[in-house]
């Protein structure tokens, strides 16, 4: 997770830089295409996060359903 949160902070930086300096219309292209980047990142955090609950979840419903035998 680590990785993922280091990552995250570094494309969050690069997307800020050109704000820092002033955005010409090149630049603003640019500012775009980080931030849809970054949407990407966190879009696919989430589905890894979601999927991973969704399994333990699961089981978790699963061992109670067993044990109450129906």
């Amino acid at each position: 997770m680590t990785r993922i949160t280091s990552t995250y902070l570094s494309l969050r930086e690069m997307a800020r830089r050109p704000l820092d300096r002033g955005l010409s219309r090149r630049e603003a292209g640019q500012g775009m295409t980080e931030y849809g980047l970054i949407l990407v990142l966190i879009a696919v955090v989430v589905v890894l996060i979601l999927s991973t609950v969704g399994k333990q979840v699961n089981k978790i419903f699963s061992n109670v359903s067993s044990s109450m035998g129906t």
